[in-house]
Order: structure tokens, then C-alpha cells, then sequence
């Protein structure tokens, strides 16, 4: 994992949220981590890693991800047991 997806990853584990990440570092991310992701109807975005499976809405009008997909993308890395 190179300096930008472990700085994603500190980013992404910060309390309190932060509503500044773009959304594809955090897939960008997803795909080092060793992810398999697809694109589902409208902005859905499917994601599968070890085992474990989620479904987030890409942002429109927006880059950046809200406070809200942070914390379930931090919910997912935590129980595919990705820590930074």
C-alpha cells in the first residue's frame, strides 16, 4: 500500500469524521486492499472484501463522501479486518 491509500485509510479511521475524502480515493483504496468492486443500478457501487459484502451510494454534485458513508465504509474495513 503506497503513502496516498495508508494516508486514505488514517483519513478514513479519524474521529470525528471528516467530510472531505474523495470518493475515489476511498475506491481507489477498496481496490488495493484487494476488493472486488462493481457497479450496481444508478450509484450504487458494490464492494467485496474477505467475505464480507456492502453496497454505498457514490456521491453526485459532490466529490467528497458525507460524514455518514465515512462511517459505514469505516464499519465495513473494520469487520473485513482492515485497521491502520
Amino acid at each position: 500500500m503506497d503513502r496516498k491509500h495508508r494516508k486514505t485509510l488514517e483519513t478514513i479511521f479519524e474521529k470525528p469524521e471528516r467530510a472531505n475524502i474523495a470518493w475515489r480515493d476511498i475506491e481507489a483504496l477498496f481496490i488495493t486492499l484487494g476488493a472486488e468492486v462493481t457497479e450496481g443500478s444508478g450509484s450504487r457501487v458494490r464492494v467485496a472484501l474477505k467475505n464480507v459484502r456492502a453496497v454505498f451510494h457514490r456521491p453526485h454534485q459532490r466529490k467528497e463522501a458525507n460524514k455518514a458513508t465515512i462511517k459505514s465504509v469505516r464499519r465495513f474495513l473494520e469487520a473485513a479486518g482492515v485497521k491502520p
